[in-house]
């Protein structure tokens, strides 16, 4: 029986090592792998971003595409552990799309407390620079630092990654 946590919440700034520490635990945990993957390649950075990512993860590590439905992305795999990167990428599909998101927060939170097998979750913390210049970047700002306090209450650890370092918060 892996000794992993159900739900781990692993968050920093950019560029910090979050989802690589994540990706560790995961791989370190001995169970079976669900990489559920928020991005959405909107430009060709983007896309050759994500094709970076999926051709270093673990061959053995089943991928489930989540760009909207991670609620519904969480119910899949069973029987694996699920690693999540990351939200900040799921909330600002939602916000952009103009999705309900308070609504979907709530329902990916009650998701990952009936998931039977632990859940790594990866997201930035964004509220540690300047306040944003627009009204879209304040209400996202906002929105992530409510979305981060919750998922940081419903897990059972969190790290901070800053230069690569995990802090444990809880």
């Amino acid at each position: 029986m892996s000794t992993v946590p159900h739900l781990t919440f692993v968050l920093g700034g950019a560029r910090a090592g979050k989802s690589a520490h994540a990706e560790r635990l995961a791989a370190e945990s001995g169970l079976p792998v669900c990489y559920i993957a928020t991005a959405a390649a909107g430009d060709e950075e983007m896309a050759a971003r994500i094709a970076a990512h999926r051709a270093a993860r673990d061959p053995s590590w089943v991928t489930v595409e989540a760009a909207i439905d991670l609620t519904g992305a969480l119910a899949a795999e069973p029987e694996r552990l699920a690693l999540v990167d990351c939200l900040t990428l799921w909330l600002s599909n939602l916000m952009l799309g103009g999705h309900a998101y308070e609504m979907e927060i709530d329902l990916m939170l009650a998701a990952c407390a009936r998931r039977k097998r632990p859940i790594v979750m990866v997201a930035n913390e964004v509220g540690l620079g300047i306040v944003p210049e627009t009204p879209l970047g304040r209400l996202f700002r906002d929105a992530h630092g409510r979305m981060n306090q919750r998922a940081a209450a419903a897990a059972d650890r969190v790290l901070f990654i800053a230069a690569g370092l995990p802090l444990v918060l809880k």
